[in-house]
């Protein structure tokens, strides 16, 4: 399961339970170094919510009682994902978060995903530390035109990965990114080019990932 081969295990992570005080998970979060971290239960399998850091210091500058216990300021209560949901559904609820919470099939706190790793997966699936170019195709989003597009392209080379950018509502434009194998010259980038041309496909935009990594 991908999402799954993604989190970071409640086992290895930095919590705190539901019962301790304010200025006990202060000081937690100062040794830890961290900004943000779970809130759980004293049995540390659900997941209450968050505590952040900046909340707690500007509650202590206030004057603020710090022997009242953290969910005081209990912050994302709702903000968790199921281990086996949807990758868009996963995308799309990690949104501004610096983590989502992840529960398991039992609805037991499972663990965190952080956006870090989420960017890192989408980053391998790109392929860049392997490809030589990465060329921007835009087409009129016709029916076909992405299968098109690959029989195109393979007529000269293989394909690294493909990405396809959704248009915003009521744009006529479709966008599709197609990384190449290292492999792929100059000389046979030109090629690919002007076959996708002739299809009537524009190349707005090349990317030299190998310049990228001089």
């Amino acid at each position: 399961m991908l999402l799954k081969s993604l989190v970071k295990p409640k086992e290895r992570l930095t919590t705190v339970r539901e019962d301790v005080t304010l200025e006990e998970a202060l000081k937690v979060l100062e040794d830890s170094g961290y900004r943000c971290i779970p809130i759980v239960d004293e049995t540390g399998k659900i997941f209450r919510g968050n505590i952040y850091k900046m909340h707690i210091y500007r509650h202590k500058s206030r004057g603020g009682d710090m022997s009242l216990p953290v969910t005081t300021l209990l912050k994302n209560a709702t903000k968790f994902i199921s281990v086996d949901a949807a990758f868009f559904n996963v995308f799309f609820s990690i949104k501004d978060l610096p983590y989502i919470a992840v529960l398991n099939t039992n609805n037991d706190f499972y663990g965190i995903l952080t956006h870090t790793r989420l960017l890192d997966m989408l980053s391998q699936s790109w392929n860049v530390n392997i490809g030589s170019y990465v060329i921007t195709v835009v087409s009129a989003d016709e029916r076909g035109d992405l299968a098109t597009m690959a029989k195109v392209i393979t007529k000269y080379t293989s394909i690294a990965s493909v990405i396809s950018l959704d248009t915003q509502e009521g744009d006529l434009v479709h966008r599709i990114m197609f990384t190449l194998p290292a492999e792929v010259d100059k000389a046979r980038l030109d090629r690919i080019v002007k076959a996708l041309e002739r299809k009537h496909f524009r190349v707005p935009e090349i990317e030299d990932l190998k310049s990228e990594h001089v």
